[in-house]
Parts: C-alpha cells; structure tokens; sequence
C-alpha cells in the first residue's frame, strides 16, 4: 500500500485553533461495543472538531490488541475523512500500523531512553507530536535541553503538554516554544484547559473532548474570536466539569468521559465499560451524570 507523504506544515495548519478530542473506546464487557463505536464517530463527524486522537490513554492504546487497534483506526478515519487522525505510538510497530492505516500524525509517547531518537525514529512514519506527560501516568520529565533537541526535528510539528496540576511546568514549556518558530503547542490541560489557552496553547488535545466536544470548540473558537464575556463564560462551565470528571483515582478518568458522554445521549447507557479501570466508587457515576446536565444548563 503506497500513501502519500503528509506535510508536516500543513498539518500544524490544519490543527491551529482547532480541539482534537482523545477519544475512548466504548466497551461492554470486555468486548468493543462495535455498533456504539460506529455512532459515536459518527456524532464526533458532526461537532466543530479539527480531528481526534486514537491509541492515546484514553483510548487504551496500548492495552488494545493489534487487531482492536486497526478496528478503531479504520472506524475514525472512516467516519472523518476530511479531518486529522492523530495516532498514540508506544512503539514503532504502532507507529508502522498507523502510516498503513491512514493517520495523519503520530503521538509519541514519552521515552526516557534517548528520547531524540526515538522521535526521530517516529518521524520517518508520519509526522509526530511530542508529548509531555506527568510523571505519575507514565510520562517523563524532559528538560529543556531535550525539548529543544525533539522539536529542532523537522517532522515533529509540536508538542502536546499535560502534566494535571503543574502551571508553573506549563509555562516553562510556553516560553520554550515561543523561541521555536512554526512548531505548535498543544494543552492536554483538562485541569487547567482555559488557562492554558491563555498561556499560548494554540490547539487542544484532550481526553475531556471526548464529551461536551461543542462546548469546547467554542472555548477555543471564543478565544480566536476575541470574544472575552464568552470565552470566561465557558472556562467556567468547563472548569466545573473536569473538576467532576479529572479526579482521584485519575486513571478513572476514561470510563467517567464514556459516562459522560452517555449522560448526554451520545452513547448507550450500557455502553461504558473500561476493562481497565479501577473499581468504581459509590455515587461516581451519578455525580459526572449531574456535571454533565450542569454543563448543558450554563452552556446555553
């Protein structure tokens, strides 16, 4: 299968502005939801969306077998034929399966073993966004040192930063990108998703995407509009809800998004199962169902 090369510099085009959700894989059991799955793309074709991301945490990348992988590529890249598809790669096999499946960009998931090369060695797949992740979800600390090195390859076209609760990381890496030109910095600030975009995030990548998805495309859409009363509006309604949804224990978070989006009629109520979450709490599942109805009530 012969595919054509993607330029790196139009993709950062295509990205600029724009909210790229992480999108999950609705489960029941231990079996992919196959007919959920499909109309849930389907809903996400229709929302103000640059693309999604799949393989990511949030859609257990690497937990997927290579078959469930191809499986949830081929259902994406069909439903947006038009928009980015943004694949995690924990490994150049998924890397490789993402170039023969038709993604668009690659991102990479973080490596403490010379982490250039490994970026580099990703890159000559597709295109790829670094990406900095908070230690405690398996992520690595790059210096700057290093961040400058991974974003001086030419097919890495930016980063995405999601370190939870860490501003002050956050801006480091803002002020880092401000001195390399043409590269694009991605929030997956779901805790601080506003702020971030303030902070110079010219694109979002987030997990919290996967629900609520209009509400903020709008966030990002008020922020490039210059309309201020909206924007703070809107920071507002979905600071509330990540606080709801991002919470202790956070690798819960996947299943919470799928609730979620179930909450708002996007999936079968009975289509929420993530084989890899932790146990649920009591009233979990009532509480994000509640953020979500006061979501909808202050977007209006």
């Amino acid at each position: 299968m012969t595919l054509s090369p993607v330029d790196p510099r139009a993709l950062v085009a295509r990205l600029e502005g724009g909210l790229i959700p992480a999108v999950p894989v609705p489960f029941r059991g231990a079996t992919i939801a196959a007919e959920a799955h499909h109309a849930y793309a389907g809903w996400m074709a229709g929302q103000g969306i640059a693309g999604v991301a799949v393989w990511a945490h949030t859609g257990r990348g690497p937990h997927l077998t290579a078959g469930q992988r191809r499986t949830v590529l081929d259902v994406w890249r069909e439903a947006l034929p038009g928009r980015v598809i943004v694949a995690g790669a924990a490994t150049l096999d998924m890397a490789r399966a993402a170039r023969t499946g038709g993604a668009d960009a690659l991102l990479a998931f973080p490596r403490a073993a010379d982490p250039v090369a490994w970026h580099a060695a990703l890159g000559a797949e597709l295109p790829v966004i670094a990406f900095y992740l908070y230690e405690a979800a398996g992520g690595v600390s790059y210096d700057d040192a290093t961040l400058a090195a991974i974003l001086a390859l030419p097919q890495v076209i930016g980063i995405k930063v999601a370190t939870l609760d860490s501003v002050v990381t956050f801006q480091r890496i803002a002020a880092l990108l401000r001195r390399v030109p043409g590269k694009l910095l991605i929030t997956g600030e779901d805790r601080f998703l506003g702020y971030s975009i303030l902070m110079g995030a010219r694109s979002a990548l987030v997990g919290m995407g996967a629900a609520l998805t209009d509400l903020q495309c709008a966030l990002l859409r008020s922020r490039l509009d210059g309309d201020a009363v909206r924007f703070n509006r809107l920071l507002d309604v979905l600071d509330r809800f990540a606080q709801a949804t991002f919470v202790s224990p956070m690798e819960g978070y996947v299943r919470r998004m799928l609730w979620a989006a179930a909450a708002d009629g996007v999936l079968p109520a009975d289509a929420c199962d993530d084989p890899w979450a932790p146990p649920e709490a009591p009233g979990e599942r009532d509480a994000v169902i509640r953020a979500v109805h006061d979501a909808r009530t202050a977007g209006r």
